[in-house]
């Protein structure tokens, strides 16, 4: 084939490409704005009747926004009324824990505070409720209410014998250690004050106020040199 027949073969071919092109372009569809927009229009229509249908099965819009309101109201309602019912918990805790405190004040001034004044008493103690005081912090009541007399280290005293110290036996330890809280002994007709200042006789501990330091020292002194 020469070289003009392949050039007349190519521009048929191409003749006819053409001639196709040109019959689809003829063929498409074209809108116009209008047609368009009424389109646009009539699928947002549609999707919107779509949603509303969804919604229209939950109840109407202005409704549903009035009961998430209220709910929320309620529930902040609920959060203070909670708030009260805690504060009332704590003050009913509150007066538990003092009713608690108060009877077990009650059973410490039954079985510590009276058996030390008791036996303060019983061993002639010038000033009961002093040595009370003084004495107070080393007895206890264990978990199980029972009286305990401790030391200075928190432990629990024993006697040689290995049993627990009583009350009455720190109280008498205690008194047989400080005698200037023992009453005087009754004084004899063959004793004499030394409160004049005479101590070269017996000393008459009836006529000395063991509250009072001076006489304390003197009673001291008059101890020291078996005057007493």
């Amino acid at each position: 084939m020469s070289e003009q027949e392949i050039m007349a073969n190519q521009t048929a071919t191409d003749a006819e490409v053409s001639t196709t092109e040109n019959q689809a372009t003829s063929n498409a569809k074209t809108y116009t704005q209008e047609e368009f927009d009424n389109h646009m229009a009539g699928l947002k229509s549609s999707i919107a009747k779509k949603y509303e249908r969804q919604l229209e099965e939950l109840g109407d819009i202005e409704e549903l926004k009035q009961l998430k309101t209220k709910a929320e109201k309620q529930k902040q309602e609920e959060q203070i009324k909670r708030g009260e019912f805690e504060k009332t918990l704590q003050e009913l805790a509150a007066k538990k824990d003092s009713e608690i405190q108060k009877r077990d004040s009650i059973i410490r001034e039954y079985k510590v505070n009276t058996p030390i004044v008791n036996a303060a008493a019983k061993y002639r103690s010038v000033n009961p409720e002093q040595v009370k005081s003084l004495l107070a912090n080393q007895v206890r009541l264990n978990e199980n209410g029972d009286v305990e007399v401790v030391g200075n280290d928190g432990a629990v005293r024993y006697n040689d014998d290995g049993t627990p110290a009583t009350v009455d036996q720190l109280v008498d330890g205690f008194l047989k250690e400080n005698p200037h809280f023992v009453q005087p002994t009754p004084a004899t007709s063959n004793t004499r004050s030394s409160v004049s200042g005479n101590t070269s006789t017996k000393v008459d501990v009836s006529k000395l106020d063991m509250t009072n330091p001076n006489h304390r020292k003197q009673y001291a002194e008059a101890k020291a040199k078996g005057l007493v």
